[in-house]
């Protein structure tokens, strides 16, 4: 089962949707808000997996408010205006329904989240899936060499294959990454430890790329060497 909340500025929008996962069984639908920065504080404090969510809101835009969101948030946009479902898109929305939307249609999108975040979550048999534009990409973790962050985007850098951009925290990705095979050695870099070549003068080489060790994890990162 996924956990949602909506949002939406209009009342008669999210009896719609409350009445709609109600007759779902795969979604719990923990509350619903009429404001954004009282959306934002439930979030903060109680994480779901999906997000309903209007565009067109008087204090902060939907377009807006999902993008302050973390990566492993879908959000689905319910919204009266068609203009705005490239730009959804392009954000990396999950999906875009257009009131007024039926019950079948709602159905649909609640049942390819939930797909998504079983996919989502699958990183217990040595690979995860991201979503990057407008689909899933897989990661094996015996294929990364190393991590860099870069403000709320991390960049996966291979083995054998171009680099990967991906919308998450660093800090977030440390979560879903074994323990015992990945090491953060600085505030913007994460290393596979099996790929590691060398290290000497607190700096770490995988194959010919050198990646400093900040002060603050170097002796977590000798540990684990």
């Amino acid at each position: 089962m996924i956990t949602a909340i909506a949002l939406d500025d209009e009342l008669p929008s999210l009896e719609i949707i409350e009445a709609f996962c109600a007759n779902i069984e795969t979604v719990d639908l923990k509350k619903t808000f009429l404001k954004t920065s009282e959306a934002r504080y439930f979030l903060e404090n109680n994480p779901v997996d999906l997000l309903f969510l209007d565009i067109n809101m008087p204090a902060t835009s939907g377009i807006d408010f999902y993008k302050t969101l973390p990566q492993e948030t879908l959000v689905i946009f319910t919204t009266a205006y068609k203009e705005y479902a490239v730009e959804s898109y392009e954000i990396g929305a999950f999906d875009y329904l257009l009131k007024p939307f039926s019950f079948q249609r709602f159905k649909m999108a609640i049942d390819r989240a939930t797909e998504q975040k079983r996919l989502l979550s699958a990183h217990d048999e040595g690979f995860i899936y991201f979503r990057v534009d407008y689909g899933l990409v897989k990661v094996v973790f015996s294929e990364i060499l190393y991590i860099e962050g870069q403000d709320n985007y991390v960049k996966f850098y291979f083995e054998n294959q171009k680099s990967l951009l991906v919308r998450i925290t660093i800090k977030e990705l440390l979560e879903k990454l074994p323990e015992n095979s990945f090491c953060r050695i600085h505030r913007s870099s994460i290393v596979s430890l099996s790929k590691i070549t060398s290290f000497r003068n607190k700096t770490v080489y995988i194959k010919d790329i050198a990646l400093p060790v900040g002060n603050t994890y170097e002796e977590d990162f000798l540990k684990k060497l």
